[in-house]
């Protein structure tokens, strides 16, 4: 997930349903939150994996899917992956709705082939600090 930038599924909700990761988007000026799922397989990867992310892109209204392997896809899969469409940005730009990349890819500096965003809102910012009161030194009086 850190080579995607994404955040990994809650291991604490229980099974992840075929989600191993999220990332999330605005692409608009509704403010509207979107996302891309990630499913990370290793070893043998099949086009049914491709079918299983496609029902998991509908189950989650999910604008883009990506499944991240070790291998690379095969024939099958690559025309599955293209059959699913594209999801269109309010931007002008088109991207593939399912996506295989391969962990080779990625560490030879491959993306995902997502839309601009107005803000990446895969992360939470953290919270503005306080300003704290001056710590006084050994020995220093409080101010009158």
């Amino acid at each position: 997930m850190g080579l995607v930038g994404a955040r990994p599924a809650d291991p604490k909700k229980g099974a992840d349903r075929g989600i191993d990761g999220r990332l999330y988007f605005h692409d608009d000026n509704t403010g509207k939150t979107k996302q891309i799922v990630l499913s990370v397989k290793s070893g043998k990867v099949t086009v049914s994996h491709l079918r299983d992310l496609r029902g998991v892109l509908d189950r989650e209204n999910a604008q883009i899917g990506v499944l991240i392997s070790l291998e690379e896809p095969t024939r099958a899969m690559r025309r599955e992956a293209a059959s699913s469409g594209f999801y269109d940005s309010p931007w002008g730009t088109r991207h593939p709705r399912l996506q295989i990349i391969t962990i080779a890819q990625l560490l030879q500096g491959k993306t995902i082939d997502r839309p601009p965003s107005r803000a990446d809102a895969t992360f939470k910012k953290a919270p503005r600090a306080k300003k704290t009161p001056r710590q006084r030194s050994l020995g220093e009086t409080e101010p009158p």
